[in-house]
């Protein structure tokens, strides 16, 4: 199953159970969110899922694209990516937890055909504040699937104030065997999370406290990549159909080992994502996330031969993110604001090392040294750093 047909399969689905669609995903979050970029697909339904009626009504479903940050340093293994899309589905004040839990029960086995014997789910166990998620439990175990119960791994916030929730995780094998008897989510990694059904009915308060929403919501997510792969038999997200083009053209160009093909794949598909939704490099915010990842791939590429260049990476992977992505535009602007970037990139570090030639930054690097190198000489933190080590 291709990733068009897994993205059109879940909202078709979710649209004959009464969910209305919403459209106009973007990276960028709606006016008044704190975030540089949309993490999860509840970030624009937020004022929703406190109460304000939303236009389309009490169920819904998207397909939302995100990006993560705090994944970075873990781009290169065989789940986590920089940009990637959500599927969700919500429910503002309708159905409780059991009712969406069963129908991705039924939409993973039924309608995607995953053997109910590869599954396995936690819930909530209950702390000093919310009970145990007794609902959940039940219904995984009226469904034959072993079910594992925690604390924290099964506490969905989006902060450390704000609407939360218990949820519960499903979980699907990628071992090469059958799953062992006592094999749990927790004890073995070969367990992969594909789904979280977040049951948010609470608001933690700033002292910890917390107190219950206006209404008693469900938010579910589940990471496109991630599922595609799996179902497509692929080791690893960068092996799934919307990498195809990237890792058929890019080790012919770039003959780089696999770690370091991954983060180069992932971050310059990530860069033409991000241009697609309008934004531009800079030396902060936004703008910043996008020059730190084109540097990333640059440092990478040049580590092993400083002659390599974006210029030389083809047409076809850049027009295959964007036309996958929906995103208006051609391949062309994409690849001269990359090469823009990559030339200032160049003068840059060619200043850069000329400034920590001097005696006063040959020794260990203080506070005061860092706040000089960027205030006065325009060069960050990370990429001081990268030039000391050479």
């Amino acid at each position: 199953m291709n990733t068009e047909h897994l993205i059109r399969t879940f909202v078709e689905y979710y649209e004959e159970q009464g969910h209305r669609p919403i459209t106009g995903s973007t990276l960028l979050p709606p006016p008044g969110d704190p975030v540089l970029f949309t993490t999860s697909g509840m970030h624009p339904l937020t004022p929703y899922l406190e109460g304000r009626p939303h236009p389309s009504g009490r169920r819904l479903v998207n397909v939302q694209r995100c990006l993560r940050t705090t994944d970075l340093d873990e781009v290169g293994d065989s789940t986590h990516l920089t940009v990637f899309q959500m599927l969700g589905t919500w429910s503002l004040g309708d159905y409780e937890g059991r009712q969406s839990l069963d129908w991705g029960y039924r939409l993973l086995t039924e309608g995607l055909g995953i053997d109910p014997g590869l599954l396995h789910a936690t819930v909530f166990g209950g702390d000093e504040q919310v009970g145990p998620d007794t609902d959940s439990l039940r219904l995984w175990r009226e469904r034959g699937v072993p079910v594992e119960r925690t604390v924290e791994d099964n506490w969905w916030s989006n902060g450390p104030v704000g609407p939360c929730g218990p949820d519960s995780e499903i979980f699907l094998w990628t071992g090469d065997t059958p799953p062992p008897p006592h094999s749990t989510p927790t004890r073995d990694d070969r367990w992969v999370e594909v789904w979280n059904h977040v049951m948010m009915r609470h608001r933690r308060l700033d002292d910890g406290r917390l107190v219950p929403l206006p209404q008693r919501n469900i938010d579910t997510g589940l990471g496109v990549e991630r599922l595609a792969s799996l179902l497509q038999g692929a080791s690893s997200v960068f092996e799934c159909d919307v990498f195809e083009p990237w890792r058929r053209l890019v080790p012919a160009l770039w003959p780089l080992q696999e770690p370091s093909l991954r983060l180069v794949c992932d971050h310059l598909r990530s860069a033409v994502v991000i241009i697609g939704d309008g934004v531009r490099p800079a030396p902060t915010g936004r703008g910043y996330v996008l020059r730190r990842l084109v540097r990333r791939v640059l440092t990478v590429l040049w580590r092993d031969d400083p002659s390599r260049g974006l210029g030389d990476l083809p047409r076809e992977p850049l027009s295959h993110t964007l036309d996958h992505f929906r995103q208006v535009g051609g391949p062309e602007p994409v690849r001269r604001l990359l090469l823009e970037e990559e030339q200032g990139f160049r003068r840059l570090l060619e200043r850069g090392r000329k400034v920590l030639a001097r005696p006063r930054f040959r020794g260990p690097l203080g506070e005061e040294d860092f706040r000089y190198l960027h205030d006065t000489h325009g060069l960050p933190r990370d990429l001081v750093t990268s030039l000391r080590e050479g």
